[in-house]
């Protein structure tokens, strides 16, 4: 990942005044997405999402995004492959949180191995996936 886009992100969110990073994942297998579900009594229980996670202090986007796949998939990743945008949201704990979101690939599809959601699917990616319009709007960015 390009040293210089992870420091303009940091560098940004820091000037917006957002406290709380976060890294998300897009990761393909033959046209489907990876989708996790989040526990139904966890902030925003229910919710399906992309496999992603908190930046740690002093963590880089591109250590944090390896970190999280790798701990709530159990997938490697092998490469980051583009930046696919950001979008902001209130966090449980009424932090301003950005999630910065990247298509990546992995060393292989499977297994996945769940250790904070209670569900996953690989799902075409179509307007009717069961996402916030957020995580929609990031999916829609890898067809530009």
């Amino acid at each position: 990942m390009d040293d210089h886009l992870i420091d303009k992100l940091t560098a940004e969110a820091a000037r917006d005044g957002i406290a709380q990073l976060v890294v998300g994942a897009v990761i393909l297998d033959e046209g489907k997405v990876l989708l996790l579900k989040r526990p139904a009594d966890d902030f925003m229980g229910g919710l399906w999402e992309l496999p992603s996670g908190k930046v740690d202090p002093g963590e880089r986007l591109d250590a944090a995004l390896a970190r999280e796949v790798k701990e709530e998939t159990g997938l490697d990743l092998a490469e980051t492959t583009a930046y696919l945008g950001h979008f902001d949201y209130t966090s449980g704990s009424g932090k301003p949180s950005r999630q910065f979101n990247f298509a990546i690939e992995v060393s292989a599809t499977e297994p996945v191995v769940l250790t904070e959601h209670d569900d996953f699917q690989w799902r075409e990616v179509t307007d009717d996936l069961p996402v916030s319009a957020s995580v929609k709007v990031t999916l829609s960015a890898m067809g530009e």
